[in-house]
């Protein structure tokens, strides 16, 4: 795509120096905007403020929203809707100021309250997971932004996106909620599946487990996505149904000895929707695939 033209150099307020809002004012500052003030009461965020963000003042809300020209709102997506209507309640946005949150979820609707006081509201949401640490700011480089916004103020969140070292994808207003769903669907539960896996392997001696199935899980992934769902592999598209059930037993077990009911339930959802997949897509013949249902069915 033409790179978007590089927007004039602006004061920017932030609204929470959390890992999200930290990273992201570094690389804005570090591409030439001044960070007019940050936000920050835990003393997490204050740390991570000094950190990243050195000199940089902590203000109230009010006072950084009238030292600002763009305020950037870095807040949990439930947090997301009072802030924006509280401040309006009281008057607090001004006209011609830009208005940018990072909520995965949320489009431009959410910002109705300041932009019916005349604010430009755009939305801004890296699809990258963070530490709030220095480190964040490779990661934003060739990392997708998805923006959404008023057609005529789009070229802005584009700009600021590149200038992050991202790469800019339009979001429609209205796929804002499934294509968060989709990132933490993705993202999250690799989390928690890569979680699970770790534990068993301890429990059974593994003194470094993560060592252990790194190459595995790095190439699953690589595979992954580099060709779909062709690069499964497994006992449940091979419609192994012995070893499929002989898991499932397993992890019963397991999990009446360790507590772990989470597991077993992950495992069960997991491979009917790994059965169901792949049957859809021919893997597995109709024999094959109520043959790992039942397996899984116990």
């Amino acid at each position: 795509m033409n790179s978007p033209i590089r927007p004039a150099r602006l004061k920017i307020g932030l609204i929470s120096a959390g890992k999200v809002g930290a990273v992201l004012g570094a690389a804005l500052r570090s591409a030439g905007h001044t960070i007019a003030g940050l936000h920050a009461v835990s003393e997490a965020s204050r740390t991570r403020a000094d950190a990243l963000l050195p000199g940089v003042p902590v203000l109230t809300v009010p006072e950084i929203i009238e030292q600002s020209e763009v305020i950037l709102l870095a807040v949990p997506d439930d947090a997301l809707p009072g802030l924006v209507t509280g401040i309006a309640q009281i008057d607090g946005w001004r006209s011609g100021q830009i208005l940018i949150h990072t909520s995965g979820r949320h489009g431009t609707n959410v910002l109705a309250p300041a932009t019916a006081q005349g604010a430009i509201g755009l939305a801004i949401h890296p699809a990258m997971t963070f530490t709030g640490l220095s480190l964040d700011l490779a990661r934003l480089n060739s990392t997708s932004f998805g923006v959404t916004g008023p057609a005529p103020f789009l070229p802005i969140a584009q700009a600021l996106a590149v200038e992050m070292g991202g790469e800019p994808v339009i979001i429609a207003e209205g796929d804002r909620p499934l294509y968060h769903a989709a990132l933490a669907h993705g993202a999250n539960h690799l989390v928690t599946v890569t979680g699970q896996a770790l534990q068993i392997l301890s429990s059974i001696g593994i003194e470094n487990p993560a060592r252990y199935i790194e190459p595995l899980l790095r190439a699953s992934l690589d595979n992954a996505l580099a060709s779909g769902e062709n690069a499964l592999t497994g006992p449940v598209v091979r419609g192994d149904a012995h070893t499929v059930a002989a898991h499932a037993q397993t992890l019963a077990n397991y999990a009446l000895e360790e507590g772990a009911e989470d597991i077993p339930t992950a495992y069960l959802a997991l491979a009917k929707a790994t059965a169901q997949r792949a049957y859809t897509r021919g893997a597995l013949t109709q024999e094959q695939y109520h043959s790992v249902l039942s397996a899984l069915a116990g």
